[in-house]
């Protein structure tokens, strides 16, 4: 009996040590540990390399009591915010913010759990809002300076949980959404569209105006390229008789006979066309050539 007693009762002290004495740190984790409520040490504290981690199998004394912590990188999503920039124009502004405890026992002492640190830091968070959206217009909180803007938010959400020794540093902060309230946004779209399609009407008249020049200024330079053109056929004609009139005159001095000769034939080649018919003497000067034996 006494021999499968001392077995089974230092099996039963092993368990308890195992029970009270022991603990398993995930990678994940980091891990206050406390005596009586008094800090005592952290295990596996983020200290900015992820190849420090210190996670696995630890010891402790039956009276500490161990208290986990995330040790990943954490967001905070809150409600959107109702905000006015720079033009005093409603938008409502759906961020959130990522963060990561860089030091536990702070963070422990200050809020206990992620819910309350949630509670607290979401007025700091409104309030960087509507200090840096509240100096621009919507345009540029939408699509402008957007990656500036955040990046200015990030540093005044960082340095208030610095300040005030939340143990926390704030890695980013994000704009999930960015509209106008439904009452006034109705009003918003209709003014922009009411703008869009003064906009548009104007550009269309401007690219009437722009045709109607561009019309009539091809219309004179065409006038003046037809008026240039007839000019230079007038002349080139001009040349072109006079050069015929100095042909003729200087075969009609070489042979005068040759060239009446040719003129009467080449009034009678244009004058007799198709299906006409012509009544003359044979003594005229037409005919004459044809009776001439000569």
């Amino acid at each position: 009996m006494k021999k499968t007693f001392i077995p089974v009762f230092v099996l039963g002290i092993l368990a308890l040590i195992a029970i009270f004495c022991t603990y398993i740190i995930d990678e994940r984790e980091q891990v206050v540990v406390l005596q009586f409520g008094e800090y005592k040490r952290v295990v596996n504290q983020w200290d900015g390399n992820p190849k420090s981690a210190n996670a696995g199998l630890k010891f402790k004394s039956p009276f500490e009591q161990v208290v986990r912590l995330d040790r990943r990188n954490l967001n905070l999503d809150f409600d959107p915010v109702r905000i006015r920039d720079i033009d005093s124009n409603p938008l409502l502004v759906d961020a959130f913010v990522r963060y990561r405890i860089t030091d536990p026992l702070q963070f422990y002492k200050t809020f206990r759990t992620e819910a309350r640190l949630r509670d607290r830091y979401k007025p700091v968070v409104e309030s960087s809002l509507r200090d840096s959206l509240g100096k621009v217009d919507t345009q540029t909180i939408i699509a402008g300076r957007r990656a500036e803007l955040m990046q200015e938010i990030q540093d005044a959400a960082n340095k208030k949980a610095v300040d005030e020794d939340y143990g926390i540093e704030v890695i980013d902060v994000r704009i999930k959404r960015a509209d106008y309230p439904q009452e006034v946004a109705e009003s918003v779209f209709g003014r922009m569209k009411a703008d869009r399609n003064k906009e548009a009407a104007l550009l269309r008249e401007q690219g009437k105006e722009e045709a109607r020049k561009i019309e009539n200024d091809a219309e004179r330079r065409a006038r003046v390229i037809v008026a240039e053109a007839k000019q230079k056929a007038e002349t080139t004609k001009g040349e072109g008789d006079k050069a015929r009139n100095r042909i003729y005159a200087e075969a009609y001095n070489q042979d005068p006979n040759f060239f009446e000769f040719y003129r009467s034939m080449e009034a009678l080649k244009n004058g007799f066309g198709a299906r006409s018919t012509y009544v003359m003497g044979s003594d005229g000067d037409l005919l004459g050539y044809l009776e001439n034996d000569q």
